[in-house]
């Protein structure tokens, strides 16, 4: 065997010896485990129905916010919430309002407006809380009861938002058309500044 031909034999082997060690040297790709799928958590059945009852008799006018033990939250559009409302007390039985509270979006240029509705009269809804949520335009620079800051009263139908929305009226300037007592509750009568419970309301005014 001539000297190149065993050059390009030795070559040869070493070249296979090389790629053999990488062939080893190399770790295995571990598989990959398919991502765990998140189970949905089971509704309760009471508020589940409680739900269905509100989207089957009113369908896109209002969204269901979320369904838990004992509460059941729902957001409807000012057009709508007297009628909801309704609903809620003559075929639901939430006969009373336990509270009503505002929360300003100067970014949307909104006001919500909360309600949460329970019952006196009826023992399936002794530990339940049903939510209504609304939103008002939010004027920039407000003229309270004189702008289209507005939502409809809901007191023909729940006596106890008198003073609640009396109260949303003077501190985030929401006015309640149909309510029978327009006037402030807790500010004087010449409060002249911005409602205080704006995000822009400053100590110093305006």
């Amino acid at each position: 065997m001539s000297s190149e031909s065993e050059k390009e034999t030795v070559e040869k082997k070493t070249e296979d010896a090389k790629l053999t060690a990488d062939k080893v040297s190399e770790k295995p790709t571990p598989a990959k485990k398919p991502a765990p799928t998140k189970e949905e958590p089971e509704l309760p059945a009471f508020e589940k129905g409680i739900a269905d009852k509100i989207v089957e008799k009113f369908g896109e006018k209002t969204t269901i916010t979320y369904v838990k033990p004992d509460r059941v939250g729902i957001k409807v559009g000012r057009d709508d919430v007297h009628e909801v409302a309704e609903f809620t007390r003559d075929v639901l039985n939430y006969d009373h309002v336990d509270s009503v509270s505002g929360v300003d979006y100067p970014a949307d240029k909104e006001i919500e407006v909360v309600y949460h509705l329970s019952s006196y009269t009826d023992p399936t809804l002794s530990r339940q809380i049903l939510e209504v949520a609304t939103r008002a335009p939010r004027e920039d620079d407000p003229i309270p009861g004189n702008d289209a800051t507005r939502l409809p009263s809901l007191r023909d139908i729940f006596y106890s938002v008198e003073f609640h929305e009396r109260e949303v009226f003077e501190m985030l300037g929401v006015y309640f058309e149909g309510h029978p007592d327009n006037r402030r509750l807790l500010l004087p009568e010449d409060w002249a500044d911005l409602p205080p419970l704006r995000k822009d309301f400053r100590n110093k005014g305006r």
